[in-house]
């Protein structure tokens, strides 16, 4: 937990301190409570708490009796009192949502990307899904909205606020987006990576020491790690953080899949929606009469509808809808689905365990777009296979689950990232103001 300091050149750092302590307690603090927690002086946390109050980011919610004395002033969060909004640019879709200072979704909208259309068109499109969104949200006053989180497929230049050549979005790499859509917007914009983004939508739901130190799997057409730390979202040195694709999880001579990274069995080959696809469409598995009729894709798009179909899943649309069908398949009990989820729950499990013992985390969140169809079906293997695994170091228990955020997680983290800029204590800024 994170600790304060009564230096006043830090105020800022010690009002994000509070009011970190106010959010991840849902029934609210009081001012000794917050002192405690914190180790900041009375006096500290009640010019704090006024300034917040004032701010409108926390309220006061009643009294609590704690025995003789004084009732104390219960302090919450206002969840009202500011909005955030998050954009996930996918290459087959954009997701949008709204959330409050809690990070709960208040609106929500998705569209598809607009095929073969220039990034100006896309900027246009993005613009006006954004207006009509906060036009259809009367309950989020414009003049509360904080800003714009940006979650798009890496690697980006966080400093340029650019995309660099990002897999199946053409024509995008180098473009400021950020920069254009701030100008565009007129509130601050935020550019993130995806899988940092996801991080970012468990960390802000977190309650207690939930959000301590965890790492979130993400599961796209890709893989990735996101990782929080001490109560932070780590970026590294460029804002990269989390390629773990080369990852070997499987011997060449016990189905390791070469990669073209001249090494076999490394994790993105391995779990890839594309290969497991293909795969089972080689195998007679989907893609047959009445196979893969019928899957949506994201944003609910029509799915694919025979083996024909399945020549295009190079298409993301395409190859979401076959890998739903294939899940299906799994729930139906075809045996050649189940062995093809169970070899990618083992080398989902012998990953996980690898990151846990590199980072001592206690928690791992999985989630993404193609986490959703299946994760249902394998987090019991996975968490069964990392809790028994004789290469689990850990002095600690690691737990698994699913990311309760569900298919909104990218879009959420994106708006979170705009809440965590302006109110997550960082240890940074801490030095920096006390050196000045």
């Amino acid at each position: 937990m994170r600790r304060g300091t009564n230096l006043v050149a830090v105020g800022g750092f010690n009002q994000a301190v509070v009011l970190d302590l106010i959010r991840r307690a849902p029934e609210g603090l009081s001012r000794v409570e917050l002192a405690h927690a914190s180790g900041l002086s009375p006096q500290t946390v009640s010019n704090v708490a006024r300034r917040l109050i004032d701010d409108g980011l926390v309220l006061e919610a009643g009294k609590q009796v704690n025995g003789r004395g004084k009732p104390r002033t219960i302090l919450q969060l206002d969840a009202q009192g500011g909005f955030a909004i998050g954009v996930h640019l996918d290459p087959s879709l954009i997701a949008f949502v709204i959330t409050d200072l809690d990070g709960a979704v208040v609106a929500r909208r998705i569209q598809r990307t607009p095929v073969a259309a220039s990034p100006t068109q896309v900027l246009d499109a993005m613009q006006t899904s954004i207006d009509e969104l906060l036009a259809d949200s009367p309950e989020v006053p414009r003049d509360r909205v904080l800003g714009v989180g940006i979650a798009a497929p890496g690697p980006i230049d966080r400093e340029r606020g650019v995309i660099v050549n990002p897999p199946l979005l053409p024509g995008w790499d180098a473009v400021p987006l950020r920069d254009e859509l701030a100008r565009r917007l007129g509130v601050p914009v935020v550019l993130e990576k995806d899988v940092t983004a996801a991080a970012a939508a468990e960390l802000w739901s977190a309650t207690g020491h939930d959000g301590d130190d965890f790492a979130f799997f993400y599961y796209g057409s890709g893989v990735g790690l996101g990782i929080v730390l001490d109560h932070t979202v780590l970026r590294g040195a460029s804002a990269n953080v989390g390629d773990v694709g080369h990852t070997v999880v499987r011997a060449a001579g016990a189905g390791g899949v070469p990669c073209q990274c001249g090494m076999a069995g490394c994790l993105g080959v391995q779990t890839s929606p594309l290969r497991l696809v293909r795969q089972a469409a080689e195998e007679g598995v989907i893609g047959g009469p009445g196979g893969a009729g019928g899957a949506a894709g994201p944003g609910g798009a029509d799915g694919v509808d025979g083996r024909a179909d399945l020549d295009d899943l190079e298409d993301p649309e395409t190859l979401f809808a076959a890998f739903r069908e294939l899940a299906d398949r799994v729930e139906q009990g075809d045996p050649r689905a189940q062995a093809l989820f169970g070899a990618l729950a083992d080398d989902v499990a012998t990953a996980l365990v690898r990151f846990a013992d590199l980072l001592d985390v206690d928690r791992i969140v999985c989630g993404g777009p193609f986490w959703e169809p299946v994760g249902r079906l394998m987090l019991g293997r996975v968490e069964r296979a990392v809790r028994t695994s004789p290469a689990l170091v850990t002095p600690h228990p690691v737990r698994i689950g699913s990311s309760a955020a569900g298919d909104d997680v990218t879009a959420i983290g994106a708006a979170c990232q705009v809440l965590d800029a302006l109110y997550s204590p960082r240890p940074a800024n801490l030095l920096l103001a006390a050196g000045a």
